[in-house]
């Protein structure tokens, strides 16, 4: 019986965009000092991207809180100065 052979795919992953802030760190330096390198993320607002063999496999990002939704945004910040669409009791012209 022959032994099958499983060939690698020629299809690889698409790096992820190197982005200028990132600082690449290698996995076994990240398990070591984790709590540490979360610390500094959260600090300087800069990604951090954790290698494998030299290759990036996941990029540690600082958490945003996510804006309020601009549905019922001033809800209660309103004051009302009742009708301001009928005519006046007070003549006036327009013009020069």
């Amino acid at each position: 019986m022959k032994k099958r052979i499983r060939r690698r795919s020629t299809e690889r992953a698409k790096p992820a965009p190197r982005t200028r802030d990132a600082k690449r760190v290698a996995a076994a330096e990240f398990k070591a000092r984790c709590l540490e390198l979360m610390d500094h993320v959260q600090r300087s607002h800069q990604s951090l991207v954790i290698t494998k063999h030299g290759r990036p496999v996941a990029r540690l990002v600082p958490y945003e809180t996510e804006p309020t939704d601009i549905v019922g945004f001033l809800a209660g910040s309103l004051t009302s100065y009742g009708d301001v669409i009928s005519p006046l009791d007070e003549s006036w012209e327009a013009g020069a």
